[in-house]
């Protein structure tokens, strides 16, 4: 039976995947577990695998191609099994998941049928004709034409009124009209939204991460109530504590780690931050998660670092080494970058000093990180220098209330302050 190969559904973000490599070409035998494609999801670089032995019949998207998760991308079957029908998209749709290669189904689901002496539910209406002289003007512009001269744009005349009126360049826009014709309607559609830069302008197309972010970030900042608390943090103990640990082990924890072991004491002790606003319950999670938002050339992606409240300083700083790394390498597994509890953001090293984050659903609380930076601290009569730190607290304002927030970036500060405290709390006391 002719197994079908759809784009995967890898994370609950994934839309589309790009194809941009195939490892099986047509005509070429395919086991079980073979890698047939590289697939570039909205995270990382996964590889497609064939649930099916076989023949690669049929590759249906071309390298370089953008294909909506669940979409038909390849067949593979017999050498002499007749294929037409997945082809053509008679098979039932193969479920969208993680499945890589689905087998087709050869039957097509029953049509409904109209129950005997039963009356139509519905029935379509007629459409009232438009007056006669806007009839004549869409029919004109929907009109086909004749051959265009080399390099002209196909469009009709009011269509090239209309661009030339708003400076919109016809040769970015994609006609709906009789071969691609540009009519009026695609002049205005695409000056209301924005799409056609002036001249001396480009366009760079959105790869799959930042249209996951643009998804993601639409779908928290415009429904979730955010409010924010920020709070100075004395860091000189903690750059001492950081030198002397360095001294004694070659592979020290970094600032950044200490922050991430910080936070996992914080919410230890303040459980009520680690929750999510699930509609009608608060969701209290059992482990702490924390998600490291990690800067890539076409966005960020967050690896998770799980369950921090059991892990003491120095395998914090192992492990976020190993995940970082491997999330600029486009290496991480879907599992790996999804279910954070909380998010740690940091633009430290960018010398920012201070910023907000945008939660990630389900998170109901994330928190922002600057630079630490010399100021002047007044100390009793005297102003000396001092290294300080800012910590922005982004809060979802449906599980969270202000007190709540404070109390925990209380607990944060003070821990840094106190970095002791990353060694002797509970979960990694006499480990580190």
């Amino acid at each position: 039976m002719a197994s079908r190969v759809v784009m995967p559904k890898l994370t609950d973000t994934m839309e589309e995947g790009v194809v941009l490599k195939w490892k099986k070409k047509e005509g070429e035998a395919v086991g079980a577990g073979d890698v047939l494609a590289e697939i570039e999801t909205d995270k990382a670089v996964m590889d497609l695998e064939a649930f099916a032995s076989g023949v690669l019949r049929k590759v249906l998207a071309a390298e370089g191609e953008t294909v909506k998760s669940g979409a038909l991308i390849g067949v593979i079957a017999e050498p002499d099994e007749d294929i037409e029908s997945v082809v053509s998209g008679q098979a039932a749709s193969a479920p969208i998941g993680k499945a890589a290669s689905v087998p087709s189904q050869a039957t097509a689901p029953p049509k409904p049928t109209q129950p005997s002496g039963s009356a139509p539910t519905s029935r379509p209406q007629p459409s009232p004709a438009p007056p006669q002289g806007q009839a004549s003007a869409a029919a004109a512009e929907r009109a086909p034409t004749g051959p265009t001269r080399p390099g002209e744009v196909k469009a009709s005349p009011r269509a090239k009124a209309l661009a030339r009126e708003r400076g919109i360049e016809l040769a970015k826009l994609t006609g709906s009209g009789p071969d691609g014709r540009i009519i009026e309607e695609d002049v205005v559609k695409a000056a209301a939204a924005g799409r056609v830069p002036a001249s001396g302008s480009t366009d760079r197309p959105l790869s799959q991460m930042r249209k996951a972010i643009a998804r993601t970030t639409t779908q928290s900042k415009a429904p979730v109530p955010h409010f924010y608390l920020t709070t100075e943090i004395d860091m000189e103990e903690a750059e001492r504590f950081r030198i002397q640990f360095k001294q004694v082990r070659p592979n020290h924890p970094s600032l950044n780690d200490m922050i991430l072991k910080a936070v996992a004491v914080a919410l230890a002790r303040h459980p009520e931050i680690n929750v999510s606003y699930a509609g009608e319950v608060i969701r209290q999670h059992g482990t702490i998660d924390i998600g490291i938002a990690v800067g890539l050339e076409d966005g960020l992606i967050s690896p998770v670092l799980r369950d921090c409240g059991a892990k003491s300083l120095t395998e914090i700083s192992a492990e976020a080494h190993a995940l970082i790394e491997r999330a600029r390498g486009r290496q991480l597994k879907p599992d790996e970058y999804t279910g954070a509890t909380f998010s740690v953001s940091n633009l430290g090293m960018f010398d920012v000093e201070n910023f907000i984050a945008v939660l990630m659903p389900p998170q109901a609380a994330a928190i922002a990180v600057g630079s630490i930076r010399d100021v002047p601290v007044v100390d009793g009569d005297k102003v000396r220098v001092g290294r300080r730190l800012k910590i922005t607290l982004s809060c979802d304002h449906r599980a969270l209330d202000g007190v709540q927030g404070a109390k925990f970036l209380k607990e944060l500060k003070r821990t840094l302050e106190h970095p002791l405290e990353l060694i002797l709390s509970e979960g990694g006391e006499g480990r580190s």
